[in-house]
């Protein structure tokens, strides 16, 4: 699978843009203020781009929508529980002295149960609230074609879980516990070897976060 990923300030916050390396569809997740360099990603790989997919609202991983969507002519989703964050993202922006442009609408809602594909990958989305009440993680098959177990998926995971360190939950709609829970519950059912890409920082697995994660001993 092709995986590409840059951050840039002020927010270092990581976006991705996933491929498949035989059909060349793909997706994008998470455009932000690196939306520039994601595109550039995508033309690089002379990717077919099907979706943009937001792990959650906040405005550092949406105020690349617009140019992405301008660019691509892809579809938005989004979690439901999240679209009042969506709509508001000029307001985010100003609780932290920014100026953001509004956001083209959101033009699918995850539904559960229904995955998502590109090329020879899909993308089943699980339910993850505790950061924000529509935070999702993107669980992404391995190559249906090869022996690797069905249960081994690359996560993308928004800011749920970080690499020594979980969510903020000080955030409008935030809740520790629910976020706790969610990581438990969710993330935790995965395999130890199971890669974790979080929206911001290092990629981690499953393992080394249940195993040293002080937050969650």
């Amino acid at each position: 699978m092709i995986l590409e990923i840059r951050a840039v300030p002020p927010f270092m916050k990581n976006g991705f843009v996933l491929g498949c390396e035989t059909t060349r569809e793909g997706v994008l997740i998470d455009p932000g203020d690196d939306v520039d360099l994601l595109l550039a990603a995508v033309d690089q790989h002379s990717l077919e781009i099907g979706a943009i997919l937001l792990t959650h609202a906040h405005l550092d991983h949406v105020t690349g929508v617009a140019a992405a969507t301008r660019a691509l002519e892809a579809p938005v989703w989004l979690h439901k529980a999240d679209n009042v964050l969506y709509e508001a993202v000029v307001q985010q922006g100003l609780m932290f002295g920014l100026k953001v442009e509004p956001q083209p609408p959101v033009d699918h809602f995850y539904e559960e149960g229904h995955p998502l594909r590109f090329g020879r990958y899909e993308i089943t989305v699980f339910h993850t609230p505790g950061h924000c009440p529509g935070g999702v993680c993107l669980a992404v098959n391995g190559d249906s074609r090869t022996d690797a177990p069905t249960e081994l998926r690359t996560l993308i995971v928004g800011d749920t879980l970080f690499e020594g360190s979980i969510g903020r939950t000080d955030l409008p709609g935030g809740d520790l516990e629910t976020l706790l829970r969610s990581i438990r519950e969710v993330l935790f059912r995965f395999p130890d070897d199971s890669p974790v890409y979080s929206g911001h920082g290092a990629v981690t697995t499953i393992g080394r976060e249940r195993r040293s994660n002080p937050f969650l001993r």
